[in-house]
């Protein structure tokens, strides 16, 4: 297992790198990259967001791993998982009326102090310290998906009046890095943990710094803005109306909710998955980000002149690749027959199928639903997701941990179908919908979402 992860890490990165610089070579330099005061401000946002990026990222591969290495059950390990997806829930649906009312630099500053509390709870093996730990998380978590964007997006049009066309081009660029930062920090944490014999708790430790220094630039070069006019029950309201009214919307919520709950589930299960066979965890997840990254890349080839194929169908292809990717799992963790090389395998088609899944359905979103009611409807996309996703985790593994892992694998593959179902249903809804193409390219791709 331990070399198979090495040999994995290397091929991926290896085609990633190979894709990227094929595409940099081939794409002509945008009008936006020629001006000195548009580079300036990004790099001020930059500097900031991707140092939150690096520390969330640096936490991923042992947060499991932490709380095993403090002797909880799995039981117990999984209603932490379950409370910071709850908090997430709780904190996602106000965040951006918190953010709106704080102050977005203000907020960006909070999520640097609270997740840095996040991650000093780690020190502790105490499980009610644990469990505010997580709830910190789900509130950090809240922040750093709206607080930055939202940030950025006023200061480009607001203050600095940059055109609204150059946006796609700083965030495309940032979903590209934070992929990279992801890789990254999947081996640094590795070094610190493993490497360095410093243990799990050590890239915890290692994230409070990148936070704090992410406070501080935010204090020291960003301006502070506000939007006091977004009322959050109009909002929610709007969201529920534009999801009733319109098919394609609650088709293109079904999905959301049916695949990104799955994901969460997989992100509790790799870990207890894999390390009994020795995997270096932070190799692993630095593997999962490369794929993620490759699909990423496979996406903008794919959307391209050259091929010219439609979102819709990459959307298609991610569920079906996770469906088998789910059944290759139930096999694979087999009680008395466990395969982990091929739930290795699985796990990246998974990642593989996230970065075609992610821009898709991002594309999807900004064409079916209105730009005013975005935040609305996608607060009512997140609590079934959610919830999906914390009924997974305290209903499946109530009962032995191996069978409980390959019901939880069973139940994920039976759920993934029902996705496949509800994409075949805005198949055919949208077929004929010239709106949901992607036009000739002549310029920058589509981003992901961040």
């Amino acid at each position: 297992m331990l070399v198979t992860a090495y040999l994995a890490f290397v091929g991926l990165l290896a085609s990633c790198l190979g894709l990227e610089l094929s595409r940099c070579r081939a794409k002509p330099p945008g009008r936006a990259c020629s001006n000195p005061s548009f580079l300036q401000f990004q790099l001020d946002f930059y500097q900031v967001y991707f140092l939150a990026l690096a520390a969330d990222w640096l936490q991923a591969p042992y947060l499991y791993k932490l709380y095993q290495h403090y002797h909880f059950l799995e039981g117990q390990i999984a209603i932490l998982y379950v409370c910071g997806l709850a908090s997430t829930v709780l904190f996602g649906l106000v965040a951006s009326s918190l953010v709106d009312w704080l102050g977005r630099k203000k907020s960006c500053v909070l999520f640097s102090l609270t997740y840095s509390l996040c991650c000093l709870t780690k020190l502790s093996q105490d499980y009610f310290v644990l469990l505010v730990g997580r709830a910190l998380g789900g509130l950090s978590t809240a922040l750093l998906f709206s607080a930055f964007e939202a940030w950025y997006i006023h200061e480009h049009v607001e203050r600095h009046d940059f055109p609204a066309e150059w946006i796609p081009a700083t965030f495309a660029r940032a979903a590209f890095w934070n992929h990279a930062l992801a890789v990254v920090a999947g081996v640094a944490a590795e070094a610190v943990a493993s490497w360095m014999g410093l243990g799990p708790v050590a890239p915890f430790v290692a994230a409070i710094p990148l936070l704090a220094l992410a406070g501080v630039l935010a204090l020291r070069n960003w301006g502070e803005n506000y939007d006091r006019q977004r009322a959050f029950s109009r909002t929610c309201a709007g969201g529920l109306r534009c999801l009733l009214s319109d098919r394609r919307v609650l088709l293109l919520g079904t999905i959301q909710a049916l695949f990104e709950s799955v994901i969460f589930i997989f992100v509790f299960l790799w870990t207890p998955v894999l390390d009994p066979y020795g995997a270096p965890l932070g190799i692993v997840f630095s593997s999962f980000m490369a794929a993620s990254l490759l699909g990423s890349s496979l996406y903008r080839i794919a959307t391209s002149k050259r091929y010219h194929l439609q979102p819709m169908h990459l959307l298609s292809l991610a569920v079906l690749i996770v469906v088998f990717s789910l059944f290759m799992l139930t096999f694979s963790t087999s009680p008395g027959q466990e395969s982990p090389v091929e739930s290795f395998i699985a796990f990246l088609l998974i990642e593989l199928a996230c970065g075609l899944y992610f821009p898709s359905m991002s594309f999807l979103r900004r064409k079916v639903i209105p730009e005013t009611e975005q935040a609305g409807v996608l607060n009512w996309f997140r609590v079934p997701l959610h919830l999906l996703a914390c009924l997974g985790l305290l209903v499946l593994h109530d009962s032995d941990r191996k069978t409980g892992t390959r019901n939880m694998f069973s139940i994920c593959s039976a759920v993934m179908v029902m996705a496949l179902l509800a994409v075949v249903g805005l198949f055919t809804v949208v077929r004929h919908d010239a709106e949901l193409r992607v036009p000739s390219p002549t310029g920058e791709p589509y981003a992901p979402e961040l």
